[in-house]
């Protein structure tokens, strides 16, 4: 958890300093961590070798781990950090890394 925790405020400092697209990849980072960890705690495996954080978040909503509407969030912030991630048409906004990296913190610290 500290790690994470130092991981997210170095992307708000990148964020900070306009580095949008880093600051949203490092955060994504974290959530796919996150994630793959809450499926080691609840013993759940991906037939992948690397599950996305779509598989992830697909496999902890199977096992009744988080509900219906902890999935849409979790799947919210995988779709910001692929806008992140991928080179699109439209860059990241600030407004949007900031909610990616807030939505990491949160999920950080209540799915378990």
């Amino acid at each position: 958890a500290d790690l994470f925790d130092s991981d997210l405020d170095a992307a708000d400092e990148l964020a900070k300093k306009k580095f949008t697209r880093a600051a949203g990849a490092m955060s994504g980072v974290v959530l796919e961590r996150h994630l793959a960890q809450v499926c080691s705690n609840h013993g759940l495996k991906s037939a992948k070798k690397s599950p996305t954080i779509a598989d992830l978040n697909d496999a902890i909503k199977q096992a009744n781990v988080t509900d219906i509407p902890d999935w849409r969030f979790i799947q919210h912030l995988a779709d910001l950090r692929n806008l992140c991630d991928h080179n699109k048409a439209s860059e990241p906004t600030t407004d949007q890394v900031t909610e990616l990296i807030a939505g990491v913190r949160k999920v950080s610290k209540t799915l378990f």
